[in-house]
């Protein structure tokens, strides 16, 4: 039997954190919702300690939701944490995600403490979370560029305390995919009692490598993947969820694993998440771009006719879409245009019943939209009066700043008129 990939979305956390991707309360609720009818496993809600609002709205998510786990995220520290715990207190089931900074230039630049102090933190945190909730996750942000030995000690101290889930964030998309496999196996190799807890990765696209790390670490013993919908995220974004689950399961023959999402809900996240965000999705981007299961190249087209396994590696009905595409262009084949022509007759056949009564539909329409171009004919006549109108007024306050009483008047009059007549529109 296949070992379960947990899916951990981040879309409402971390991908809320691309400029210009904030969400109102109902937004998420809405995303959430999404998220759950895929069966996502875990869906972090957001940063409560972050501002009152996404205490809110993490709170709404967490008494909305029944089936999937519902994290809030939570600095190494007493007052994040119990933010994040009273946040999603009405979950049913329920996680905090805890982190701190494990790389040299973190804990020196940013942090401005030592190594001796960031781990103290770590462990402080976990114990602490774990009054909350038996469900704890521990990351060590920007572990991609932390010193394996301190890594080691870090995560052996946390699972100790009582971490179910230990996390390795590729914080700003630093490693390569054979370099972050090695790591994951690396740790899971060296750390006391890695086999109690589930291992976990969260890489960055900074150099379009986010995918292909988190498939690195799962053939390395990760099994949780952490990805926003649409590759959503900070700077150049985070791992793409339905590329993640896309390549596992249509890999099977490749991964030791699968995960349970129902991926027919993919598109419909897809779209709802770029409405939401307005942030479009690009015609070419994997499983969920308008070309990823288009065709126009005639040798492409011929293929697909004869048996869609020749260009298409999923089916395009499996994640969403209505069916594929065979779009009819310069570089289009016979064998694609005979096509068309066949689909066309089938549908001009398949209307013969309904013809007459459409027909006469169209007239009344074409009737109606005549009435409609003589109201706007109307309008326009009364505008254009309008405009008039306000020259009359202007002229009527005029005079060395003395008002033309008479012309003021007659002005109002008219424009009394004016709208009594656009009412009757």
């Amino acid at each position: 039997m296949k070992e379960k990939l947990i899916i951990f979305d981040t879309t409402m956390r971390d991908g809320e954190q691309s400029p210009g991707a904030s969400m109102t309360k109902d937004e998420k609720l809405r995303i959430a919702r999404q998220l759950e009818r895929m069966r996502v496993d875990v869906i972090e809600a957001g940063f409560p300690a972050s501002s009152p609002g996404d205490f809110d709205a993490v709170h709404t998510v967490a008494g909305a939701l029944k089936d999937s786990t519902v994290c809030a995220l939570a600095r190494a520290n007493d007052r994040d944490i119990s933010r994040a715990a009273e946040a999603i207190k009405p979950a049913g089931r329920r996680r905090i995600h805890t982190f701190i900074a494990t790389s040299p230039i973190h804990m020196e630049k940013k942090l401005r403490m030592t190594p001796d102090q960031v781990f103290t933190e770590a462990v402080n945190a976990v114990r602490f979370a774990r009054k909350f909730t038996d469900d704890v996750e521990f990351s060590p942000e920007d572990a991609g560029r932390s010193e394996v030995d301190f890594l080691c000690r870090v995560l052996e101290a946390v699972i100790r305390e009582g971490a179910r889930t230990v996390n390795i964030p590729d914080t700003v998309g630093y490693t390569m995919p054979e370099q972050f496999g090695s790591l994951i196996r690396i740790l899971r190799e060296r750390v006391p009692n890695s086999d109690k807890v589930v291992w976990s990765v969260h890489c960055h696209n900074d150099l379009g490598l986010a995918v292909a790390n988190s498939l690195a670490a799962v053939m390395n013993g990760a099994r949780q993947v952490e990805c926003t919908v649409n590759g959503l995220g900070e700077r150049a974004g985070n791992a793409s969820l339905e590329e993640i689950v896309m390549a596992v399961r249509t890999r099977q023959d490749v991964f030791p694993c699968d995960t349970r999402l129902d991926a027919t809900q993919i598109v419909p996240a897809s779209r709802l998440v770029s409405g939401i965000t307005g942030f479009p999705v690009q015609p070419n981007k994997a499983i969920v771009g308008a070309n990823a299961f288009a065709h126009e190249a005639g040798i492409h087209q011929d293929g697909v006719l004869k048996s869609r396994e020749t260009y298409e590696i999923m089916r395009a009905e499996d994640v969403g879409w209505t069916t594929n595409k065979l779009v009819l262009g310069k570089l289009s084949g016979r064998n694609a245009f005979k096509q068309r022509l066949k689909e066309l007759a089938a549908l001009y056949e398949s209307t013969r019943s309904w013809r007459e009564p459409m027909q006469a539909a169209f007239a009344d329409l074409d009737e109606r939209y005549k009435v409609e171009r003589e109201v706007i004919a109307a309008t326009k006549a009364a505008l254009l009066e309008w405009a008039a109108t306000h020259r009359e007024l202007a002229g009527a306050v005029r005079d060395g700043g003395t008002v033309n009483v008479e012309g003021l008047l007659q002005a109002v009059l008219e424009t009394r008129e004016l709208v009594r007549k656009l009412r009757a529109l």
